[in-house]
C-alpha cells in the first residue's frame, strides 16, 4: 500500500520467506507496475538486495485462476484479481507454484511463489 515504511515491507517479506519454508536461493520482487514506484517498495528492494521487476496488469490478470485470495479491493482499484499472489505467480514464471496464501501485516501484503524455471 502506498506510504507504507520500506522496513515493514522487507520484514513482511522476510517473514513470508520463513513461514513458507522457501527454499534458499534466488529472490524477486515482483509488483504491478501501477506500484513498482512506491517509496515504500523501492526501501524495500534496497534493504533485501533484490531489483523491483514491475509487470503489466495482464501478466497479473492472466494469474487470476491460480491465486489463492481473490481481493476485491485489487480488483476494484487496480483491475487485478490481487496483487501480491498474482505478482509472485507471474514472476515465478512458467509452472511457478505458490507457497500459500499471501500475508498480510502493517497495510503490507506479501505472497511467496516457487519458480520451477531452469529445474
Amino acid at each position: 500500500r502506498a506510504g507504507v515504511a520500506g522496513e515493514a515491507v522487507a520484514a513482511l517479506a522476510r517473514r513470508a520467506l520463513a513461514e513458507t519454508a522457501a527454499p534458499e536461493g534466488e529472490i524477486g520482487l515482483f509488483t504491478l507496475a501501477a506500484k513498482a514506484n512506491e517509496p515504500g517498495l523501492i526501501e524495500a528492494a534496497r534493504i533485501l538486495g533484490v531489483a523491483i521487476t514491475p509487470l503489466p496488469l495482464a501478466a497479473l490478470n492472466a494469474q487470476a485462476g491460480r491465486i489463492l485470495t481473490p481481493s476485491a479491493p485489487a480488483q476494484a482499484r487496480f483491475g487485478a484479481p490481487n496483487i501480491a499472489e498474482a505478482a509472485a505467480l507471474a514472476g515465478a514464471g512458467v509452472g511457478g507454484r505458490l507457497l500459500g496464501p499471501r500475508l498480510a501485516a502493517d497495510g503490507v501484503t506479501c505472497a511467496i511463489a516457487l519458480s520451477l524455471e531452469g529445474q
